[in-house]
């Protein structure tokens, strides 16, 4: 089986970049969703900016990043393949990845846990923005909680979400809290969705982790 292709939507930054901010969207949408975050976040435009889109089509429509397996476990026949592209797609980035903030909301956001933590700390973002998501269980992944002292983390989840229940948000917190991130934890009277009142603090904490 042909590895599937991960297509992007670029916002070139004002000057050499500074680093990349990478936003990778929920189930069913589209590199188009989250790309207006990434002047909300960055609007000075140090950044290369990229959203990319979901390998996978799948019912009901839209991309998708895996088939959906249970909370929390994508279906591993899917997961995997894309898990593999988009680890080829991260490392081949003209910025380099201890200088990118990886983020996402519901799927994208359980594919930056995967992505960011899965591949050992030598393989690791600057920092994790996980949205309204959890963190994956899959057969054959372990997230290195490792050397995560200080390490940058957001996690934003809406108190109101019956997708994926904010008990999954406190539970990432807690485990990242433990190994010792400087962990951003917010919830919001809010359901599946982000909290546009959340973004100014996304804003700084993407500030800090790129100085």
């Amino acid at each position: 089986m042909a590895e599937p292709l991960i297509h992007t939507l670029v916002r070139e930054p004002d000057a050499e970049p500074e680093g990349a901010l990478v936003l990778l969207h929920g189930r069913g949408a589209d590199e188009r969703d989250l790309h207006p975050l990434l002047d909300a976040l960055d609007p000075e435009r140090r950044l290369l900016g990229v959203t990319p889109r979901g390998p996978l089509s799948l019912p009901p429509g839209g991309a998708h990043w895996y088939a959906l397996g249970g909370l929390p476990t994508p279906e591993p026949s899917t997961f995997w393949p894309t898990f593999e592209a988009a680890s080829d797609w991260l490392d081949s980035l003209d910025v380099p990845l201890e200088r990118t903030v990886l983020g996402g909301f519901s799927q994208g956001g359980v594919m930056s846990w995967a992505l960011g933590l899965g591949r050992g700390a030598a393989k690791r973002p600057a920092a994790i923005v996980a949205l309204s998501c959890f963190m994956p269980v899959v057969d054959g992944l372990e997230l290195d909680l490792t050397g995560l002292e200080g390490y940058p983390v957001v996690i934003g989840h809406g108190t109101y979400d019956d997708i994926i229940p904010a008990s999954f948000g406190r539970e990432a917190a807690e485990r990242v809290r433990a190994a010792g991130a400087d962990l951003l934890h917010r919830e919001y009277p809010l359901p599946h969705t982000i909290d546009p009142r959340f973004l100014p603090e996304l804003r700084d904490f993407v500030r800090r982790a790129l100085p």
